[in-house]
């Protein structure tokens, strides 16, 4: 029998798949337990189109993951941080403050997309690592200045 599952089941396959499983499997526990549906037409039909408009969503996504690289590229963000006597900053810096200082320059980014490879404990300029989609990255450059 062929069944379209609702939820990822061990050892079956993930959300949406349509798979082959017996009979018995399906009627006892699958349907039951509301991890999968009967593949009938309609609903093999309906998976094709959310999938589809899901791709194309994705694709939207990773479009606009790639512009915002490109804007970031020739940008540099200046973000103020209390300092000590010596130039050596309280802690270091992170991401939340980077994320601050891009919204002075109008640009909305989650502090979790920004990528500090070391920590920041001293004033200057340093490069960090921008992830706004999975396969897409790039490099913003941080002038860090005292208050």
């Amino acid at each position: 029998m062929k069944v379209i599952l609702l939820k990822d089941v061990k050892a079956q396959g993930k959300t949406g798949d349509v798979v082959e499983v017996s009979d018995g499997y399906a009627r006892n526990y699958l349907f039951p337990n509301n991890l999968a549906k009967q593949a009938t037409a309609t609903a093999l039909n309906s998976i094709k189109i959310s999938k589809e408009a899901e791709a194309r969503r994705r694709q939207i996504e990773h479009d606009e993951a790639v512009e915002l690289c490109k804007k970031l590229a020739g940008l540099t963000v200046t973000v103020k941080i209390k300092t000590g006597a010596n130039g050596k900053l309280f802690g270091s810096l992170n991401t939340a403050a980077v994320s601050d200082a891009l919204k002075e320059h109008g640009i909305e980014l989650d502090k979790k997309k920004i990528v500090i490879a070391e920590p920041i404990k001293a004033l200057g300029r340093y490069t960090v690592t921008v992830k706004p989609f999975a396969e897409v990255s790039g490099k913003l450059n941080v002038n860090v200045v005292g208050e």
